[in-house]
């Protein structure tokens, strides 16, 4: 992937830059930003925070929280994804979209259904396919009834 992930920080805030290094390299991230690409990533506030979790954009700072815990432990291939996904949403905080728009589910959610292409476009490249891609694509706050339709809604076959 040609990227380094700093996992060894601790709680606070730090520029992008400080926690991954190499992402202005990478195609997934130049095609979300194009020539901004280290302009953006640059401005970018990572947030390292001790709650349980993942990772998600704050609609009002636009600064990256990142759960500690995960950043610690997670499969790097999936915070490599996940950081894909959550710049897609800065993308779209910059734009003015409303980043979690109540008024759909969250499989509906145009803005999470265009984070997710761009995430499942790049797990493919790196060689993710099958149960692995879906396993990847799970959530744990989605029934399986709505996981099968965002499935469906991604184009990805069970």
């Amino acid at each position: 992937m040609g990227i380094e992930i700093r996992r060894d920080l601790e709680l606070g805030t730090y520029g992008f830059t400080e926690v991954f290094h190499g992402f202005d390299r990478v195609d997934a991230v130049k095609v979300i930003f194009g020539r901004k690409t280290k302009e953006v990533l640059s401005e970018i506030k990572v947030v390292l925070a001790s709650r349980r979790g993942y990772m998600h954009i704050d609609e009002q700072t636009g600064d990256l929280h990142i759960s500690r815990p995960y950043l610690k432990k997670a499969d790097e291939r999936y915070i490599y994804l996940d950081v894909i996904h959550e710049l897609v949403h800065i993308k779209q905080f910059h734009e003015g979209k409303k980043l979690f728009d109540e008024r759909y589910d969250y499989v509906d959610r145009p803005t999470e259904i265009e984070a997710y292409r761009a995430t499942l476009k790049e797990a493919r490249r790196i060689g993710y396919k099958g149960k692995e891609l879906i396993e990847y694509l799970r959530v744990d706050w989605v029934s399986e009834v709505d996981f099968k339709r965002f499935l469906e809604l991604l184009g990805v076959k069970t």
